[in-house]
């Protein structure tokens, strides 16, 4: 089997998660936070060193800040949700997943929100005036999405980062698909709210997000329940993390995260060297061949998207499956917007994405597969 589904999710994890899962289940097996005994004080210093690594990783002003949450979406929604503004506008942009999008159709079907999507003017991805031209006397938000998992398109953090500072406008960043394969700086890029996915870039386990807050004041809970803190108030604790962490938090799959920043730390630049090698050798090979090509040669970040002529792309991943054993995923990726844009609401596409584990052996395998399948369509 070639796995190459890494957007969904990565299949193979380093020895730095693996042996952080089995401490998770052999050592720090007591409830974190909610009892006075050793064996729980020795599993919440575990925790608490997460956050601070994650803290230092992406330059966050306090690790207290760093809220863990049951996925991605989780995370997303907690900060749309949680810093919804009655009458007010949020501008997102093509590329969101619908984690974002279906919290804020919600909101604007309960009539609290309105919201534009902005769409890119220039291949590669989001701009700073692609934003600027959709906002608003009452927006309140910008929501970004890093690098598209479509088809790796990747916006301008950076700009459109500054461009809310200098209007008061509250910055959310959905690194789903870039946390860990790109440098990401809070402070730097003016980010309010950054949104990851540990079991993509960090190689870690399916069942966590985070959700970093540089301004918490913006932010309220959108859940309510035990902390282990202030047992016998009724209203939610004001102090963080416990605000926003409701209930017994998934230790195996934090101490899992904690590994893989480890990870990704000790080869940032070998991952992301890696990842650009592989994308643009794949991009190279196919675009001699009659292949529609979404990917641009400058995003070379392991997300590929492609359809071969008169095919589905479902049946295209069927396809690679069943005769080549090679993982891939077809369809709509659960980001509408993406493939309206790209005119493939009718076919969807076909995405290949990279990992560190992946190599050229298997890329080229992916190669050859294509070039038989146009072969037997007659394309070729």
């Amino acid at each position: 089997m070639i796995y190459l589904d890494n957007s969904a999710t990565t299949l193979i994890k380093p020895k730095e998660v693996l042996k952080a899962v089995n401490s998770a289940v052999t050592k720090y097996t007591a409830n974190p936070g909610r009892s006075g005994h050793n064996q729980s004080i020795m599993t919440a210093l575990q925790i608490e060193e997460t956050r601070r690594k994650t803290k230092e990783f992406f330059n966050l002003k306090n690790e207290n800040n760093v809220i863990f949450t049951a996925n991605c979406s989780a995370a997303l929604n907690l900060a749309i949700q949680g810093s919804a503004k009655n009458g007010g506008h949020v501008v997102c942009t093509e590329n969101e997943h619908n984690s974002t999008l279906r919290p804020l159709e919600n909101l604007k079907q309960k009539g609290i929100i309105d919201y534009t999507v902005a769409f890119q003017t220039q291949a590669g991805g989001i701009k700073r005036l692609d934003i600027e031209n959709c906002l608003k006397p009452n927006t309140y938000m910008v929501i970004c999405n890093h690098i598209s998992n479509v088809n790796g398109d990747t916006a301008d953090i950076k700009e459109i980062g500054k461009m809310c500072k200098e209007k008061g406008i509250l910055f959310l960043v959905d690194a789903a698909q870039s946390g860990g394969h790109e440098k990401i700086d809070m402070e730097a890029d003016n980010i309010d709210f950054l949104a990851l996915a540990p079991h993509k870039g960090f190689y870690s386990l399916q069942g966590l997000g985070v959700l970093l807050i540089q301004t918490p004041r913006a932010l309220s809970p959108i859940m309510f329940g035990g902390t282990g803190t202030n047992s016998l108030e009724l209203e939610q604790p004001d102090a963080l993390p416990e605000k926003f962490e409701v209930g017994t938090i998934p230790t195996p799959n934090i101490l899992a995260f904690s590994g893989g920043l480890d990870f990704v730390k000790e080869n940032f630049n070998i991952i992301h060297d890696h990842l650009d090698d592989l994308t643009t050798f794949l991009n190279y090979e196919l675009s001699s061949l009659p292949v529609e090509i979404y990917t641009t040669t400058e995003n070379s970040r392991g997300v590929f998207a492609f359809n071969i002529p008169n095919m589905h792309s479902n049946e295209v991943a069927t396809y690679l499956n069943e005769k080549w054993g090679i993982c891939v995923r077809g369809g709509y990726h659960c980001a509408a917007k993406k493939h309206e844009a790209l005119g493939l609401l009718d076919r969807g596409a076909v995405r290949a994405s990279l990992s560190m584990f992946t190599t050229f052996s298997d890329v080229q395998k992916l190669i050859i597969a294509i070039k038989t399948l146009l072969k037997k369509q007659k394309l070729i």
